[in-house]
């Protein structure tokens, strides 16, 4: 069966406007995004480096790709997730190719938890094994069934950005509240995949489910 049946990247395009604003980063993001650091400024510089010069609002994709970059500092994952001490952190990125480009811009060179950090875009028919986290782009619901059952309970930190994402069975979703990226957590699919996520990760998201969404 097809992991990524259908999916398709999204339509290029400029930074989404909500009821006519553009998108800018929250403040509340910020301690999660500079490390829970106390400084409120715009764009983090691992998100600014990533746009072009001068730019002073940021595309909402930008802010996601930083958030998944951010998420992994705050997720543990058994030792069976990787092959020996020196393997990579490995995300993979459906449906979102601007956001998959943006992404690896931002880890080039860096590293989380002693570990190199890769980006893997996927296309249909590619297989979900050996990912850390995966973000699945759009709000297609047999898409998202899809590449849910596909990992099962394989030790992947799922991160969607659909209406049901959680319902579905993702980790992290994101919403969009009040024009500002944020995300809701469910412990449950967390426990299941056998992904610990810090507490400090919790106190940031919008909601967190301890039980079914």
């Amino acid at each position: 069966m097809s992991a990524l049946c259908a999916m398709s990247p999204r339509a290029p395009g400029g930074p989404r406007a909500v009821r006519g604003l553009p998108l800018r980063l929250a403040a509340w993001a910020m301690p999660l995004l500079l490390g829970l650091s106390m400084a409120l400024v715009l764009a983090p510089p691992l998100v600014r480096a990533a746009l072009p010069a001068g730019a002073a609002v940021l595309p909402e994709r930008s802010i996601k790709a930083a958030f998944l970059y951010k998420f992994l500092g705050y997720a543990e994952f058994p030792a069976s997730a990787f092959a020996d001490a020196g393997a990579p952190l490995v995300i993979g990125v459906a449906g979102a190719d601007e956001l998959a480009a943006d992404l690896a811009r931002i880890v080039a060179g860096r590293a989380v938890q002693g570990r190199p950090v890769l980006v893997r875009p996927l296309r249909e028919h590619d297989p979900l094994s050996g990912l850390h986290l995966l973000f699945i782009g759009g709000d297609d619901p047999a898409r998202l069934r899809t590449a849910l059952r596909a990992i099962g309970a394989m030790p992947t930190l799922v991160v969607t950005e659909s209406q049901q994402g959680l319902q579905q069975g993702s980790v992290i979703n994101f919403r969009i509240v009040e024009e500002r990226v944020r995300f809701d957590v469910s412990l449950e699919a967390a426990d299941r995949n056998s992904v610990k996520l810090s507490s400090r990760l919790l106190t940031v998201a919008n909601h967190v489910h301890k039980g079914a969404p």
